[in-house]
């Protein structure tokens, strides 16, 4: 059954559900399969379910371990250099680990016997600032500006295993990638006048990718990294002249407002959007990087359109055509879906990229024929110049303005979508987190079967089922998978009493990160104030049914340090190691000292998840 006690819901949603049951197979909802067979549900979550807890550390079930593998300051060539903190200077920040570790992907390379062998790609979302700086954002100048800069953007790595350790080692591959690196502009949008600035007239370079939150990758090897909250880096210092266009597209995109980010504005004049209109239109693209070659271009895929982008979950369709869905992370934005022009065999042939040409569509949820019951039909919409609402619209200007083109069409506004998640053991069926809303956000009146909560505090996440399976499909059918908060104190979890927090799960809100292994097990992570007595933590999921059903299981695997978010996730091959990341520890003066413990700088890092007797931690895709 759904959530809930919609009859008719659940009668919508099962044969969909129960045909995709029966296709399952290794391999579609990821770029490869493994043709391997995968252990049961029950092998990766026998384990002793984590308590709530508040303690400044890494949690997780007994039998298990945790290892601090690369953290603020550490340097991508594997040397044992001593962490200098605010110290640091802008060379060392340029090829010395981030802050802010969010979205990564392993990459295996040959490896000998037991030792596997791989790039670990590692966004570094924002800059801290707090500890970046001894005086925060007080005097700020050129040199702020500069290590705030360097401290943004991808850490390519080299980890090895020996014995049962991880370490970074030193590679050819290891490098760097912030808000300075030079960055090509492909695809439809590329040469826009909307793209041109002063320094770059033909619209086609950029500096840099900035506010780097979660990833994708490709069958190809690359690496997809994504631009979330790039207007926190804007402001406006001199004599603002802007046109009332421009100003309307800045808006919708919330620039100008310096409600948070380093002030790059005051000393860089392309942060400025009164002198530079044009170069916030871009950022907030999707962006490709080659981790195997260190001296290839970043490229930013504009096809993909311009939103902030949460992550790009890449699923290969039947006919070889590439689909990646992605959500706009702010309060009553758009879930999206690309699906490629070219199949990837005919893309190859032709010497280009399945990401340059394609379709941008938005989605509009529906709800079913019984209202309330947490389920119904949706619509995938084409953002064309032939779409009713854009004919005066060019391709170009709908990519560089996808929420404006979204808001003309009808789009569904969503509870503040992030991570989308494809399950690979059932073809066309996918999951989206939607962390949170206020009431200001979703008036009395507005809500419906996707978003059913008028103050929205803890989140939920949804689920849909694209027509025959098939991702490339333009219709879908959806439920909610659960409805996060506190089943021990409905009241604050409810707080409008409407739709009840799922009952017989942990204690969760805020869901954010959302990562399948290959048997289907659903790992979400969280980033919110969660009830109390608990730090952002990590839960792992069956999806076979829901909630009500006797084999459903969700157990919370892992709670992190004060004041962190716990995200970004990747698996060594064989599955016996997972890579997740503590962003923030200590945020906003919460009293941290992890992961070091000496009473200094908390410092965000990538950690390593093993078992102890050696056995599998997520089962492989």
């Amino acid at each position: 059954m759904l959530i809930g006690s919609g009859v008719a819901a659940a009668a919508f949603l099962a044969p969909q559900i129960a045909g995709n049951a029966a296709a399952k197979g290794p391999g579609t909802g990821n770029a490869k399969g493994n043709g391997k067979l995968k252990p049961k549900y029950t092998e990766v979550l026998d384990f002793a379910e984590v308590g709530k807890t508040t303690a400044d550390t890494v949690t997780v079930p007994a039998g298990y371990s945790a290892q601090v593998l690369y953290s603020w300051g550490d340097p991508v060539d594997g040397s044992n250099a001593p962490f200098l903190g605010a110290g640091i200077s802008v060379a060392q920040q340029n090829v010395s680990a981030g802050n802010s570790h969010d979205g990564m992907h392993f990459f295996p390379l040959p490896s000998s016997g037991k030792n596997p062998r791989g790039v670990l790609v590692i966004n570094h979302e924002i800059t801290e600032t707090e500890f970046l700086f001894t005086d925060g954002e007080a005097n700020w100048d050129a040199e702020k500006s500069a290590k705030s800069i360097a401290a943004q953007g991808v850490s390519v790595i080299e980890v090895k295993r020996t014995g049962g350790t991880w370490k970074v080692v030193p590679s050819p591959f290891a490098r760097r990638i912030t808000t300075a690196t030079p960055m090509e502009l492909t695809g439809p949008a590329a040469g826009d006048p909307l793209l041109q600035t002063t320094a770059d007239a033909s619209g086609t370079m950029v500096l840099g990718t900035a506010n780097n939150c979660a990833n994708g990758y490709t069958p190809w090897g690359t690496y997809l990294t994504c631009e979330e909250n790039f207007d926190a880096y804007f402001g406006i210092l001199s004599l603002d002249n802007r046109t009332s266009e421009q100003k309307a597209l800045h808006g919708r995109y919330s620039l100008g407002t310096d409600d948070f980010g380093p002030p790059l504005y005051l000393t860089e004049t392309r942060f400025d959007i009164a002198a530079e209109p044009n170069e916030p239109n871009r950022f907030g693209w999707v962006v490709e990087i080659d981790p195997l070659d260190p001296t290839s271009t970043p490229k930013k895929r504009t096809a993909l359109g311009r939103i902030k982008h949460e992550n790009a979950e890449l699923v290969v369709a039947p006919d070889g055509r590439i689909v990646v869905y992605t959500g706009d992370d702010q309060r009553g934005e758009h879930l999206y879906k690309f699906v490629s022009q070219y199949a990837m065999d005919e893309a190859e042939s032709m010497g280009v990229s399945p990401l340059d040409s394609g379709t941008l569509y938005v989605a509009r949820f529906d709800d079913g024929p019984v209202s309330g019951d947490y389920a119904g039909q949706g619509e995938w919409i084409p953002l064309t110049p032939t779409t009713p609402g854009l004919q005066s619209w060019s391709l170009a200007q709908i990519l560089i303005d996808a929420r404006g083109a979204a808001d003309l069409v009808g789009a569904t506004n969503m509870d503040r979508p992030e991570w989308v998640a494809a399950d690979p053991t059932n073809p066309g069926t996918v999951y989206c987190t939607l962390t949170n809303s206020r009431e200001a956000d979703r008036p009395a009146g507005s809500v419906d079967d996707a978003n059913p909560r008028t103050a929205n505090p803890n989140g939920h996440i949804i689920r849909w089922v694209e027509a025959g399976g098939d991702v490339t499909a333009t219709t879908f059918a959806f439920d909610i998978f659960l409805l996060a908060g506190d089943p021990d104190n409905v009241a604050q979890s409810a707080p409008d009493a409407t739709a009840a927090v799922t009952p017989n799960i942990p204690a969760f809100t805020d869901p954010d990160g959302l990562w399948f292994d290959g048997a289907g097990n659903l790992f979400i992570q969280t980033d919110g104030g969660q009830p109390a007595g608990l730090n952002n933590q990590m839960l792992v999921a069956s999806t076979d049914g829901s909630h009500t059903d006797p084999t459903f299981t969700i157990k919370r695997m892992l709670v992190g340090p004060i004041g962190c978010e716990v995200t970004g996730i990747t698996q060594s091959p064989d599955g016996k190691a997972l890579f997740v990341n503590i962003q923030h520890p200590g945020e906003r003066a919460s009293g941290s000292d992890w992961p070091d413990k000496v009473g200094g700088l908390p410092r965000s890092s990538t950690i390593v998840i093993t078992r102890d007797d050696n056995g599998v931690v997520s089962v492989p895709r």
